[in-house]
């Protein structure tokens, strides 16, 4: 199993870890709480250096770590190495250890580790108790801390248990965190496929309904009107030209990834609302537009309004034919207020039906974007009406 590179300051902390707790334990063979060790009071210093190294490694082998930290606190305290009164300290390296153990591995195999350091260690604390305390020369002068194996063996299992449930706690917030993270790439993900997909259905749907229009009409009056099909012919070129341009941006938007060294190319805005309303024009629909602008909206929000108003002259020309059709946009600092109403077919019935398709969703979740309402459906007596209210702050963000 390969493990990351730590940074430097981690490496040095658990050496300082590992020293402080040296200094502390050596400190406490040499002046125990309980009788002295009956080994040389100068090998107290190597015993606690011995206990406190597997700290300085946890972070690189946790496992390998683990297990020798409780290995040698058990051989000291078995051998009599261990300061009485005072064992717990003795397995303090272990617990330090067993957090970054839960903290990296398995709930499952952390939960093992914990037991199975905890029975060691009582049972470490029990043999010394049984067999080497009473060996033990006695202390000169009364402890506040006399020896006791219940208090002994309950700090220890305390300690290991206090480890291995923060381990255990931060080990399941980074993996909350990661998931967390994951569920959000992916949101992002799909909803700017969601975003493209919008742009092309926009672009391409627009463009092929006012092409589909005009090649009809040439088809027709190919033989008795000429001049019409040059006409016609001219839209379809005119169209097709300003159509690829748009399919080139949204390409060109997929491929940069984010690289600044592309620059974006110009997004369609308010300034772009009269032609539209050519193109529908030359599609047979008597388009009126009105504009009315208090103030200059935000690229992302002129963007949107244009889309809108895209869809539903889209719609109009698709679904009305030749009509008669309003388009008014009303912008403050706080809100644009779209709304396209259209006089239906002039012969025959209206040809839409039923919740709308991708054109009407993709206009209700521009809509929704910004918190904003969208409605859409038969006028009274004839036609259709397409409103939208989408509210915002002076910088773009939704409201």
């Amino acid at each position: 199993m390969k493990h990351a590179r730590r940074p430097a300051g981690e490496h040095a902390a658990d050496a300082a870890a590992a020293l402080t707790l040296a200094l502390v334990i050596g400190y406490a063979i040499v002046d125990p709480p309980g009788p002295s060790s009956s080994w040389p009071a100068w090998s107290a210093w190597p015993v606690a250096a011995a206990l406190s190294l597997p700290i300085a490694a946890r972070r690189h082998r946790p496992r390998a770590a683990l297990t020798l930290a409780c290995a040698t606190g058990v051989l000291a305290t078995v051998a009599g190495a261990a300061a009485a009164g005072a064992i717990w300290l003795t397995f303090l390296p272990t617990v330090l250890v067993l957090y970054q153990v839960a903290a990296t591995t398995t709930p499952r195999w952390s939960a093992t580790t914990l037991a199975a350091c905890a029975t060691a260690a009582a049972t470490a604390i029990l043999i010394f108790y049984a067999r080497v305390l009473p060996g033990l020369t006695p202390a000169t002068r009364r402890t506040e801390m006399p020896p006791h194996w219940p208090i002994e063996i309950g700090a220890t299992c305390v300690l290991l248990t206090a480890a291995w449930a923060t381990g255990t706690a931060v080990r399941y917030k980074r993996d909350t965190t990661a998931r967390l993270a994951a569920h959000l790439a992916a949101a992002a993900v799909t909803d700017e496929r969601r975003r493209i997909a919008r742009e092309l259905h926009d672009v391409i749907g627009h463009s092929m309904s006012l092409i589909a229009v005009k090649a009809t009409v040439a088809n027709h009056v190919a033989d008795a009107r000429p001049e019409e099909v040059r006409a016609a012919l001219a839209v379809i070129e005119d169209t097709s030209r300003t159509t690829l341009t748009e399919i080139h941006r949204v390409l060109r938007l997929l491929r940069s990834d984010g690289d600044p060294c592309h620059d974006p190319l110009p997004v369609p805005g308010m300034a772009d609302l009269p032609a539209l309303a050519d193109h529908a024009r030359s599609a047979g629909v008597r388009v009126t537009l009105t504009v009315r602008q208090r103030t200059p909206p935000p690229p992302a929000v002129a963007a949107s309004v244009y889309r809108i108003v895209q869809q539903a002259l889209t719609n109009v020309i698709t679904h009305a034919g030749p009509t008669d059709c309003t388009v008014t946009v009303d912008i403050d600092r706080h809100q644009a207020a779209i709304e396209i109403l259209d006089d239906g077919p002039r012969h025959g019935p209206p040809q839409r039906t039923g919740p709308g398709g991708h054109g009407l969703i993709g206009m209700r979740e521009r809509a929704k974007m910004y918190g904003g309402t969208f409605t859409a459906g038969p006028r009274p007596h004839a036609g259709f009406r397409v409103s939208a209210h989408l509210p915002y702050d002076p910088d773009g963000t939704p409201a």
